[in-house]
């Protein structure tokens, strides 16, 4: 058996001043949309923005369920309806971030494992990698280009074949 090592590559920050202008834009619309999330089980809402290539930004938020896997991820939300409504345009960027009430979430909480094969199917669908920032509430920040840095050893349609 050989071994092998895998190398993820991200950037991280305590200050979101220091993002790209148009990454610090995402993020915000990020934070508007936890802030309407439906999370009455958990009281810990995401909410997520996609840009398109096409100048749109799509947000959504965590829609919870009593039955808990009816409900559905903030980055699915907003990245099916940006799917359905603008079908034809490039996914360049998601922001991930959350809102709490009874305590503060300093790391940056990632995508979900279903959140990020979500994401490698649709980089795979546009063949262009797409950017993904995450943040905690406090500020702290991380980024990431291309899934391969989240989701390594991805499951892809090759696999079905």
């Amino acid at each position: 058996m050989n071994e092998k090592t895998l190398t993820l590559r991200y950037s991280s920050s305590n200050n979101t001043d220091k993002l790209r202008v148009t990454d610090a834009g995402l993020l915000k619309k990020a934070r508007e949309a936890a802030e309407k999330a439906y999370a009455p089980y958990s009281a810990f809402r995401v909410g997520a923005a996609v840009r398109l290539s096409n100048g749109e930004i799509v947000i959504g938020s965590n829609q919870e369920n009593a039955a808990y896997p009816s409900g559905l991820c903030a980055e699915r939300v907003a990245l099916f309806a940006a799917s359905s409504m603008y079908p034809d345009s490039v996914i360049e960027a998601v922001a991930v971030t959350i809102d709490t009430d009874d305590r503060r979430v300093i790391e940056p909480v990632s995508p979900c494992g279903a959140c990020r094969q979500v994401l490698a199917e649709y980089e795979h669908r546009q063949k262009k990698k797409i950017r993904v920032i995450f943040s905690g509430e406090t500020g702290k920040t991380i980024v990431v280009d291309g899934m391969e840095n989240l989701l390594p050893l991805t499951f892809t349609a090759a696999n079905l074949k």
